[in-house]
């Protein structure tokens, strides 16, 4: 199937055209506008520094339910015993930076470029994309960022700094997500890390019809801190 080229506007293919590989279209920008339609239909950017935009929907589509994560006993012994404090929407510009060093560091390529960077803070402070922050002793030491869209958590990346940092940090996730009536996070690619923690692999076709389920709205639901204000 031929790879589409976008054009100034808004509008994407049927995600059902990409290719085998989940490549869908080239071209485009990062603005707000395009990355909440793109999203809403199960499409994400991801390219190199110096590349143009790809755009893909990959199928089969790792998923969370957030009923379905699993917690070995070692590591639900060590979220009792950790001493981890962990935030949400404070630190949001860190987190995805820190996702970028991390594999940065450990010299393995990153699409976390300065504009993918700067496209999600704006998403951030419009209320889109969310972040969860482990600290210990002061020092940030895991985390995760991603987008909420209506009932749908699009997870981007995460990282960890001292051992399971980041596992914390998406429990701690799940957890407001199901307080939030959330029902699915997107996972995106698939990993044995996030198998062993529960997450499953669907059709792209019923990725799809979830997304429909699950997304009636676009609207942003503001920053997360303010939900633990009120409840304080």
């Amino acid at each position: 199937m031929p790879v589409f080229r976008l054009s100034k506007q808004v509008v994407f293919p049927p995600p059902e055209l990409a290719e085998e590989s989940g490549l869908l279209a080239v071209g485009g920008d990062l603005s707000p506008e395009r990355l909440i339609a793109a999203y809403s239909r199960g499409i994400f950017p991801w390219y190199g520094e110096g590349d143009p935009i790809l755009w893909w929907f990959t199928s089969p589509r790792l998923v969370l339910f957030p009923a379905e994560l699993r917690i070995s006993r070692r590591l639900a012994r060590y979220v009792r015993n950790t001493g981890f404090h962990v935030t949400v929407d404070t630190a949001f510009p860190e987190v995805i930076g820190m996702c970028a060093d991390i594999r940065t560091d450990a010299r393995r390529e990153t699409w976390i470029s300065t504009e993918m960077r700067q496209a999600y803070i704006r998403l951030h402070h419009l209320g889109y994309a969310h972040s969860v922050e482990c600290w210990s002793d002061g020092a940030l030491t895991g985390g995760l960022y991603g987008i909420a869209l209506d009932r749908v958590f699009f997870g981007e990346s995460m990282f960890s700094a001292v051992s399971n940092a980041s596992k914390i940090a998406l429990i701690h996730l799940v957890a407001r997500l199901r307080e939030k009536s959330f029902q699915m996070i997107d996972c995106q690619m698939t990993t044995q890390h996030l198998l062993r923690l529960g997450a499953r692999e669907i059709t792209g076709e019923r990725f799809s019809e979830l997304l429909c389920q699950y997304i009636q709205s676009t609207a942003p639901d503001g920053n997360w801190t303010n939900d633990t204000k009120k409840k304080s």
